[in-house]
């Protein structure tokens, strides 16, 4: 595949431009996709072409990311930045799928990349074609998880990172990350779509490459996620994939790929895709519901900050692949979060709240009989159970504002001696 085989699309109006032509949005103000020419590669690739990457020494092979660049974007060895992200694990786990009434119900941990999220998969595409173009600056508007992502991976690549976060908005787990790898780090006095805002005018003005999921080559890396996984099940396509929804890109970057998938033959039919919102954060599941266009939130609001988004970049995107796999949005409460939460982190998974929509929304469409009890279904945990330690220990000891720990086990004082220690170890 020659290096300029893809072109950037408008979502909105289908204005093409040059694939390494350095912009954000459509002059119409729409967001981009990458689109690929696959008929250079299309007839040499197969599901057995990429299962002999596994287990391979090559940096770029060992990523899965990368391992799929035929897919993703076809940049040579030199030119990738990468951990390796990846190859996380499948979970199979008893007590969560009876929790959620499932005969057949497996996490997929994305928690478990190099900075503990998925983000990481988008930022290495990111970080690389920005590595491509010269760039030497880059910038995210971020509720933690992108700022996390985006300041590792800018520092192995040499560059100066920005990340613009909500104030009092983002958990310590994920700003220590930012702070650490060494970005500079600008506190907005107003909530993530704000920062956004803000950020992606900075970049315009200044010359600096954003990467928000915005970018289309962020959606292009986090297309690996639906690659891995179907990987991990021998390229069976299950009947639902489920996971949170909050700027979006996450699901438009697993419909897309999917998409393309059977457009190559690779597989034969598509999955369901369940995207789940947060009650306070909900303007894709109010759209879905109602049949209308975006309606942004102006004060989202949910315990799981890591969707807390109200004006999602990646509507259009995520509409298009929600329709495409006759999917489905939901929302769930964050109650109904931490609940699902405990049954995870108490299975020795661990997810951070944001992931755990997935459980809980996944709960309440088997409730309603949307997923059937037999069905197979795959949920997505974004990220790691440490990204927001304070909720876990909150909810544990019943202190969380408007929540009821009814899963809670909390921490037992006792007098420092053995026999009351007995007392609590003998029951």
């Amino acid at each position: 595949m020659t290096a300029l085989a893809w072109k950037l699309t408008c979502v909105d109006c289908a204005t093409d431009y040059p694939g390494l032509e350095l912009r954000n949005r459509c002059q119409c103000g729409g967001t981009l996709d990458v689109v690929h020419d696959f008929s250079a590669v299309a007839d040499s690739l197969s599901t057995a072409y990429f299962d002999q990457r596994l287990g391979a020494r090559l940096p770029a092979d060992r990523s899965g990311v990368w391992r799929f660049r035929e897919l993703i974007l076809p940049l040579s060895p030199d030119e990738i930045v990468t951990k390796p992200e990846g190859n996380t694990n499948l979970y199979r786990a008893a007590r969560v799928a009876d929790y959620v009434g499932l005969d057949d119900f497996q996490l997929k941990h994305e928690g478990e990349n190099p900075t503990a999220s998925f983000k990481d998969r988008g930022m290495t595409v990111g970080i690389s074609l920005a590595k491509k173009l010269g760039m030497t600056r880059v910038a995210c508007a971020s509720t933690g998880n992108t700022s996390a992502s985006l300041a590792a991976y800018a520092a192995q690549a040499g560059m100066k990172a920005y990340v613009f976060i909500p104030e009092g908005k983002i958990a310590y787990g994920k700003l220590s990350q930012a702070l650490a790898y060494g970005a500079r780090t600008i506190q907005i006095a107003g909530d993530f779509d704000r920062a956004m805002q803000l950020v992606e005018a900075l970049c315009d003005q200044e010359g600096i490459y954003l990467l928000n999921s915005i970018n289309p080559f962020r959606i292009e890396g986090q297309k690996a996620i639906g690659f891995e996984l179907l990987q991990d099940l021998n390229w069976e396509v299950p009947d639902w994939i489920v996971l949170p929804g909050g700027n979006l890109g996450n699901n438009s970057a697993l419909s897309k790929g999917l998409y393309e998938l059977k457009e190559l033959g690779l597989i034969d039919r598509l999955p369901r895709i369940a995207v789940i919102q947060a009650e306070g954060a909900n303007p894709l599941y109010t759209a879905y519901t109602t049949g209308r266009d975006l309606v942004p939130v102006a004060q989202a609001e949910t315990i799981a900050t890591a969707i807390r988004i109200g004006n999602p970049v990646s509507f259009q995107k995520s509409m298009r692949g929600i329709l495409a796999s006759d999917g489905i949005v939901e929302q769930v409460s964050d109650q109904e979060i931490l609940d699902a939460k405990a049954q995870v982190d108490a299975a020795g998974i661990g997810a951070e709240p944001a992931s755990c929509t997935t459980v809980a929304g996944a709960k309440k469409l088997v409730a309603r009989g949307v997923i059937g009890p037999k069905q197979r279904v795959c949920g997505i945990l974004t990220g790691h159970l440490l990204k927001d330690s304070d909720t876990v220990v909150g909810y544990h000891r019943d202190e969380l504002a408007g929540i009821k720990g009814n899963y809670a086990n909390p921490p037992i004082s006792v007098a420092a001696n053995l026999a009351e220690v007995l007392k609590h170890i003998r029951d």
